[in-house]
């Protein structure tokens, strides 16, 4: 089928576009290569497919509402997966505009490019950090997500409740997915593991917060996207059973919606992710131990149940063997020892 992938450049997004070339899907990869980081890691990204004959790339930003329409008008997508984002919980307290632009005006335009042109199944990018103030453990998709502690996650809550007005309003079957901590080659330079490989092999002190206490439900991006396409080939529906005295936030009564969790099952402390990377490097983390940031959570552990359920989806790559994938990436890439 024709997809359009937007962020395609991006982290997930360029291991997404593979794997649908690969089973021999076409892709249109929407991604303005922005410089949030480096713009040569996403050019190296996009050298993996852009010659590749069902891909084709457009380099535009989701903000731009008339490039957007020509883009579906031109190329009519039959599925959307979107996971262009302005992404980052700490980069918002600085630069909140850019989120708002990004995550929400720039959802509205992809919402109304599939509303007019036909797109049979929307599935979009959400996140774990809508959990924000809950704390019971494991994150269900049932539970309430009212109370998000950083302005990202209150963007892609919003994209949640737009994506289900749209399935409402104009039958548009939509699927969100609430990413857990993705992690692998390739990905970007401002998260942890990244970051972390960098500061090891200088000799340099990485900052650990809240003592190295979090738990994180730490997912091996092969994972993420096997998630993301058998979500997509699984268009929702209506919930019959849904009922609005006791009404369930994964599923809608009144249009083709679902959310779903997407993450790795097992429960992992910050420090023994640390130790599995010093391990990989032969290399001992000096670590500078701070306290908990503003906005972050100690712990967010992912219920998959829905999504094995419903796709037959199942992680399979542990931490030992994910970061020892992205250390030997990294040394490659970077031409480290």
């Amino acid at each position: 089928m024709k997809v359009m992938v937007t962020g395609s450049a991006g982290f997930i997004g360029s291991a997404t576009t593979l794997r649908l070339l690969a089973r021999g899907d076409t892709v249109i990869g929407v991604d303005s290569l922005n410089d949030y980081y480096d713009p040569a890691l996403k050019r190296a990204r996009l050298a993996r497919h852009i010659d590749h004959p069902n891909y084709t790339h457009l380099a535009i930003d989701l903000s731009d509402r008339a490039a957007v329409e020509q883009a579906f008008a031109e190329h009519r997508p039959q599925r959307v997966i979107n996971l262009a984002a302005q992404a980052g919980v700490r980069y918002a307290a600085t630069n909140p505009h850019i989120y708002v632009q990004s995550n929400v005006t720039g959802f509205l335009h992809i919402l109304e490019g599939c509303r007019h042109n036909g797109v049979e199944h929307l599935v979009f990018a959400s996140t774990s950090s809508v959990y924000g103030a809950n704390t019971r453990m494991p994150f269900s998709e049932h539970d309430s997500t009212e109370h998000p502690l950083t302005l990202y996650a209150a963007t892609k809550k919003a994209n949640e409740q737009m994506a289900h007005s749209y399935a409402n309003l104009f039958d548009l079957p939509c699927t969100g997915l609430r990413f857990f901590t993705v992690y692998g080659p390739w990905g970007r330079p401002d998260m942890a593991l990244f970051m972390f490989t960098k500061k090891i092999l200088a000799g340099e002190p990485i900052q650990v917060f809240n003592h190295g206490k979090h738990s994180r439900s730490f997912t091996y991006i092969d994972d993420i996207v096997e998630g993301v396409i058998r979500a997509m080939d699984n268009v929702p529906g209506v919930n019959p059973d849904w009922d609005g005295q006791n009404p369930d936030p994964a599923t809608s009564g009144s249009g083709p919606y679902r959310i779903f969790n997407i993450g790795a099952e097992e429960q992992v402390e910050l420090l023994r992710y640390i130790e599995v990377l010093e391990q990989c490097l032969g290399r001992k983390a000096i670590m500078e131990m701070l306290p908990l940031q503003p906005g972050d959570v100690p712990d967010t552990v992912a219920d998959v149940t829905e999504l094995q359920n419903v796709v037959g989806y199942k992680p399979r790559v542990t931490v030992e063997e994910g970061v020892r994938r992205f250390v030997d990436w990294y040394r490659g890439y970077n031409g480290v020892l």
